[in-house]
């Protein structure tokens, strides 16, 4: 009996889609799944007639496969994967690959990588983005851990992900140890901006502009020709349009609290950690969490008052300006999700290539996007570009857009709507853009009141002064923290 090429563990939907699409590639497939039940009802039912082999323990599936072995896990996040590599160590053989394919936390995925090593096996940490419909059509895939292992996966993971235009897969090796969760942690990250900027933009046009669902189905639907075509866009576009059983918005009915699964607020903490400043992304997170308050939110809208504005100008104006702040704030998303990958690499000494990952977003993945080609022509003509926005193509887009931009943040917040991500947006670019910030007098705060000392600019950099500000400290300095 021929043995399997590949065994998965784990029959949610998205280890059922996966299983499903490795096999119309042409791969023969053995399946585990905790609950026996569902191999069964998995194997007779959506999976009959197929090159799909139901297991009902660990050997026997590990039994099936054809060596090296390669065994997927598509379970939750956290201890069930450090369970199941426990318990597939045994049962493997030297040079056997065991894959993780769910969202785990990359620091996880270097501490597995380290072990299952030491244990004469290979690891691999691979993000797979695109959810349901990804994992069975063709998701975008970001594979790290043992570089041998890489090789014993590639045709495998090459032939179910995503294809761009010209056929190139939206699937590479990142890096080692926990270098592929982290750029998906990243690109889970910039997720969670591209949707509160889109949801700032619908609330201005349902609360200022007073449009209907159908007016911005209209507006999503124009934008996502032009180069904010995207999945995300191209989704919007759907749901405005979706009506209710009664003929109304399905949209209205929907209850205004956002989840969430960690990975955007993994992202934040990590910038913390490394000093990048990833300000839209942590308001996206933050305005999920305020999202999540909704009944205290309903009292504080008995007490506190706002303004009451009424937009009075150019309404089709106003939403080309919209258009553009968009466009600018997720130009800046994306420039701080590529200085956090950069800095990390620095921090970890992974060889990170930026123009393979932006390729590997380019199909599959939620964050898809027209303008992910472009990101890869700004790395190929400058691999070593420290800022997305000092590229010239960006630059000029930024430009083009910056008073479209400065007029939508400031409308929104004289009518009181919060648009948190965009104002962080054009904050990060008014701040980058400043050759002199006033930290200048916060370092004189900091020297004051503890000694922390500070840089002159009439001096070298690294040299350090203190200033007894009162007559009354000593000339002692304290000790400093950088990031």
């Amino acid at each position: 009996m021929k043995k399997s090429d590949i065994g998965l563990i784990g029959l949610a939907v998205m280890g059922e889609n996966l299983v499903m699409n490795m096999e119309s590639k042409g791969f023969t497939v053995s399946v585990f799944n905790r609950t026996v039940e569902k191999v069964d009802r998995f194997v007779n039912g959506r999976a009959a007639g197929k090159n799909i082999v139901g297991t009902h323990s660990l050997q026997e599936l590990v039994d099936s496969l054809e060596k090296p072995r390669k065994v997927m896990l598509m379970v939750k996040a956290g201890k069930p994967v450090d369970d199941f590599i426990e318990q597939l160590i045994p049962l493997l053989e030297e040079g056997d690959v065991i894959i993780d394919g769910g969202n785990s936390h990359f620091p996880d995925t270097t501490r597995r990588t380290r072990y299952v090593e030491s244990k004469g096996l290979l690891y691999i940490g691979t993000g797979v983005s695109g959810g349901e419909e990804g994992a069975l059509h063709g998701p975008s895939m970001m594979p790290g851990g043992s570089p041998a292992a890489w090789p014993l996966v590639k045709p495998i993971f090459q032939a179910i992900c995503a294809k761009v235009e010209d056929g190139s897969p939206c699937c590479e090796w990142v890096g080692e140890e926990g270098a592929g969760h982290f750029v998906k942690m990243v690109h889970n990250g910039i997720e969670y901006g591209d949707m509160e900027l889109i949801c700032e933009v619908y609330q201005i046009m349902k609360d200022y502009l007073g449009m209907s669902a159908e007016e911005m189905h209209d507006v999503f639907a124009k934008w996502n020709e032009g180069k904010l075509n995207s999945y995300l866009i191209e989704i919007t576009r759907d749901i405005l349009a979706y009506k209710d059983e009664d003929g109304s918005a399905l949209v209205d009915h929907i209850l205004d609290t956002a989840g969430q699964k960690g990975t955007g607020k993994w992202t934040s903490i990590s910038s913390l950690d490394e000093g990048v400043p990833l300000t839209l992304i942590t308001q996206a997170v933050y305005a999920r969490c305020l999202s999540a308050i909704k009944e205290e939110r309903v009292e504080a809208s008995k007490i506190l008052k706002g303004p009451k504005v009424t937009f009075t100008g150019d309404k089709e104006a106003f939403i080309n300006d919209l258009l553009n702040a968009l466009f600018a704030s997720k130009i800046v998303s994306y420039a701080q999700g590529y200085a956090l990958m950069a800095t990390a690499a620095k921090t970890y000494g992974w060889n990170l290539n930026y123009g393979d990952i932006a390729l590997m977003w380019r199909g599959g993945c939620i964050i898809r996007s027209i303008f992910l080609g472009d990101i890869k022509k700004a790395f190929e003509k400058d691999p070593n570009i420290r800022n997305l926005l000092l590229d010239d193509y960006f630059r000029t887009a930024v430009e083009e857009a910056q008073d479209s931009w400065r007029r939508v943040c400031a409308s929104a917040m004289l009518a009181g709507i919060p648009v948190p991500a965009m104002t962080a947006a054009l904050n990060y670019y008014d701040g980058y853009r400043c050759d002199r910030l006033p930290a200048n007098l916060l370092q004189a705060q900091r020297d004051y009141f503890g000694a922390h000392t500070y840089e002159r600019t009439d001096h070298p950099r690294g040299e350090f002064f203190h200033t007894n500000w009162t007559g009354e400290g000593g000339d002692t300095a304290s000790t400093t923290y950088e990031v």
